[in-house]
């Protein structure tokens, strides 16, 4: 357990991951690591274990402006990552993984990022968080890129992406799943807790959405609410879902926005649904069934990449008109 206080640091294990199991214990109460410095970079390290007296332990506590988390692996915790930082934080999360963090009392998530001005999530895998969210983000401004937020079959999570404060947010290329034992009806949640950071602007583009909790689940269908992709709360200043892909039963979107290009269909042509494995077969109707993509607030909207597995990417295939979803497909396999 340590806390760290130095700045412009990078700790990174050598030879593969260092795992530090927590064991019972933590750093200040809160975290195995608590980081206090600024701008600083962790990579190539595990953090299992973290369980505390205030039910938010974490693998890393982030209380210092500006933190990169690079290649780990946060299981078994409260939270895998708590982090904020405030006004002139940047928080970035890339290639990492977070699995069964969270706690029955909806008290956790497998990451959670507080008050900060931008969060980037990209080419990471959140996966079977318990009860909590996939991943809760108060940022100012959030970039949820080319990344896999799944409860697979028997994750409980509640809304795989929380934007709970609104703000400007780009969900774009991101491979995004209910599974049948949710706790909630809604994969993308949007401004829950109040428009707290203008602009309130949300793109939603080129991911793959499946919902798997049959109908929204028992109490859902008794009360005649069906499951929900994007549910948006308030009246933000823009709201754009565009060239998604939305599998499953539900409604796309909850609340204000436009809609263009989008495709929902219980059988639209994935490689294996049964196996998560999203890409695209031959024949599917989401081949070139996709509009072009400029810019919006001065970030491409434009898909550059897919995710490919764990905790990776791969460059996005673009041939001729765009295909709809998280994934490209090339004419030549075709």
């Amino acid at each position: 357990m340590a806390v760290w206080t130095q700045s412009h640091l990078t700790i990174r294990g050598i030879g593969g991951r260092a795992h530090l199991h927590a064991n019972g214990r933590l750093a200040e109460d809160k975290g195995i690591w608590v980081v206090k410095g600024r701008n600083m970079t962790i990579a190539h390290a595990e953090f299992s274990g973290a369980r505390g007296p205030h039910r938010n332990g974490s693998g890393i506590r982030g209380e210092g402006a500006g933190l990169t988390v690079r290649d780990c692996y946060f299981h078994d915790n409260d939270t895998g990552v708590l982090a904020g930082g405030g006004p002139q934080s940047d928080i970035v999360v890339e290639r990492s993984e977070f699995a069964m963090n969270g706690r029955a009392d909806w008290h956790a998530h497998n990451i959670y990022i507080a008050s900060c001005r931008t969060f980037t999530f990209r080419a990471s895998y959140s996966h079977h968080a318990i009860v909590g969210h996939g991943l809760k983000s108060r940022a100012s401004t959030n970039y949820i890129l080319y990344s896999r937020i799944m409860d697979e079959v028997s994750g409980r999570a509640s809304y795989a992406v929380d934007l709970c404060e609104g703000g400007l947010a780009y969900v774009v290329g991101n491979v995004l799943q209910k599974g049948p034992h949710a706790e909630n009806r809604t994969i993308v949640a949007y401004g829950a807790e109040g428009l707290r950071h203008p602009p309130n602007h949300l793109y939603v583009v080129n991911n793959t959405m499946v919902n798997d909790r049959p109908e929204g689940g028992a109490l859902s269908r008794l009360l005649r609410r069906p499951g929900l992709f994007v549910r948006v709360w308030g009246a933000p200043g823009r709201v754009k879902l565009i060239n998604n892909l939305l599998v499953g039963p539900g409604r796309a979107l909850q609340g204000r926005g436009e809609q263009s290009h989008n495709l929902q269909s219980d059988d639209p042509g994935l490689m294996s649904r049964e196996r998560f494995d999203y890409r695209l077969r031959d024949a599917s109707p989401a081949l070139g069934a996709g509009t072009a993509l400029g810019c919006d607030d001065g970030f491409s909207l434009a898909p550059v990449a897919q995710y490919r597995s764990r905790t990776s990417e791969e460059p996005r295939v673009i041939e001729g008109a765009i295909d709809i979803g998280a994934y490209g497909r090339s004419r030549a396999a075709s």
